[in-house]
């Protein structure tokens, strides 16, 4: 779908849609009474009839407007005038504006919302939001399917704005939400894609691919020879049951100046995790191919970055691995070395995230970077704790802690900081190594934070465990996309 931002008056516009605002008790936003002025008083006959009330996020489709050069209208609902919009009420409503949308045969739509007031937001947000949420819901599955699904009609999207001095900043809106949106869908398409197909060199290719013809971004892989000559056994225990050999990606975007540090992107890229010996129940099973969303959201972050040139420098590193059970693969009670130099008691298979985590934090090292934040679908105990609807957040150090929250208020998705505490790192003693990797049934996403902090003394660093947040189950089952939109205007804040 392609998005622009053009100043744009909704009688002289053409259009297939024109969405209008209409808040509570009749008051209109500016364009929705021009429309009525011009167009028989339409709104009010509408409110008056009882068919629109302009409740928040209520959406009504008028197939037909006469007086203005849109061919249909939709109104939609800002509610109380008074309170105005909150930024979560804001991407509510473009999100109901782009599901209304979706099932039509609208082509081209025109978005009059830049004038709607927007609690401590300015044009710039408002564009990168609508655009995001249109974007998106233009996104369909249907790769690996004999009978393709009919594509969603909406082709294009023009968000209006009343006056010139409005334009840079929605143009740039409009631009990074486009971005956002496309970053979101490789971390889908990567996520939706099953374990036969997604495998660890399968992320390499993608990483080449996304590499290819740029000029600012690389990347490469090492293979299980390269990292057992670095001293990577704890990642290594985990693909050692695998046919599939294990892969550390990595991908440096160059942006900004060469003295600069670069941050760090670390992804978990499980690519299908069955639970190694400590084999999980089967039931959902099918659900474990998503085990790999940390490392798809860091591709859709660089993926984003890329497209918005930011002045920056981010380096990607992806630990990539298949964790199966065979005559290879690693036992409970098993003892591996770590790059650090740590060794691990593994006490149980299926904690294998924080294994192949923890050697890319150590690899991470020699950067030297400004900050380190791993994305990681690491633990059932996450989802207990704050369910579908917030990361969890664990950090060595508040101030990038407050950065990555307020990123995740800013882009509307939400992260949550957990505790990171000293009375927490005895759970993970062992009797037979440096540290095991489990800490028991209590403070489970806790501990497994805690395991990892062990590996990142070295720089400042965060971990986003988005067990709960990277994808849906049921009826709606796929990945999610995030957080890949906290990820990129985290970023946008360090250029």
């Amino acid at each position: 779908m392609e998005f622009q931002a053009k100043v744009a008056n909704v009688l002289a516009q053409r259009t297939a849609c024109a969405v209008v605002g209409v808040y509570e008790n009749g008051k209109l936003t500016a364009s929705a009474k021009a429309v009525n002025s011009n167009c028989g008083k339409i709104v009010d006959k509408l409110i008056k009839q009882g068919d629109f009330k302009g409740e928040a996020s209520q959406t009504l489709l008028v197939p037909q407007v006469e007086g203005c050069k849109a061919d249909r209208l939709l109104l939609v609902g800002l509610g109380d005038a008074k309170k105005g919009l909150t930024p979560e009420k804001f991407i509510k409503t473009v999100q109901k504006v782009a599901s209304s949308l979706k099932g039509t045969q609208i082509k081209d739509v025109a978005l009059y919302l830049d004038e709607v007031n927007v609690t401590d937001r300015d044009s710039e947000w408002k564009a990168s939001q609508t655009a995001k949420a249109l974007v998106n819901s233009c996104y369909r599955f249907t790769q690996l399917k004999s009978k393709k699904a009919e594509p969603v009609a909406l082709k294009k999207g023009l968000y209006a704005v009343e006056e010139r001095k409005a334009l840079k900043a929605a143009q740039k809106g409009v631009a990074g939400g486009q971005a956002i949106a496309e970053g979101m869908a490789l971390t889908k398409d990567l996520g939706n894609l099953p374990g036969n197909v997604c495998t660890p060199t399968y992320l390499t290719k993608e990483a080449k691919k996304l590499a290819k013809g740029q000029t600012k971004l690389t990347a490469k892989a090492l293979s299980e020879k390269q990292m057992q000559a670095l001293g990577m056994g704890s990642l290594l225990s985990v693909s050692a049951g695998s046919d599939e050999e294990a892969q550390l990606i990595i991908m440096e975007y160059k942006g900004g100046k060469k003295t600069a540090k670069p941050t760090v992107l670390v992804g978990k890229g499980i690519t299908f995790d069955t639970g190694g010996i400590s084999l999980k129940p089967g039931a959902g099973m099918d659900e474990m191919k998503f085990d790999m969303c940390g490392a798809a959201s860091v591709f859709g972050a660089m993926k984003a970055i890329v497209a918005m040139q930011l002045p920056i420098n981010v380096v990607a590193i992806i630990a990539a691995a298949e964790n199966m059970p065979s005559g290879r693969a690693t036992k409970p009670g098993d003892i591996v070395s770590s790059m650090s130099g740590q060794t691990i008691e593994i006490l149980n298979t299926d904690a294998e995230g924080r294994l192949v985590l923890c050697d890319a934090l150590t690899y991470a090292e020699r950067y030297k970077p400004k900050a380190v934040v791993d994305v990681a679908t690491l633990t059932g105990a996450c989802v207990i704790a704050l369910g579908k609807h917030a990361t969890g957040l664990y950090s060595n150090n508040d101030e990038l802690a407050e950065k990555l929250l307020d990123a995740g208020k800013q882009a509307g998705d939400k992260a949550w900081h957990m505790p990171l505490w000293d009375e927490y790192q005895s759970q993970l003693d062992s009797n037979f190594a440096d540290i095991a990797n489990i800490g028991g049934r209590d403070a489970g996403s806790v501990t497994a934070a805690c395991f990892l902090s062990r590996f990142t003394k070295k720089y400042d660093w965060a971990h986003l465990d988005i067990a709960g947040t990277a994808w849906l189950s049921g009826g709606a089952k796929g990945a999610t996309g995030r957080p890949v939109p906290l990820l990129v205007e985290y970023l946008q804040q360090q250029g």
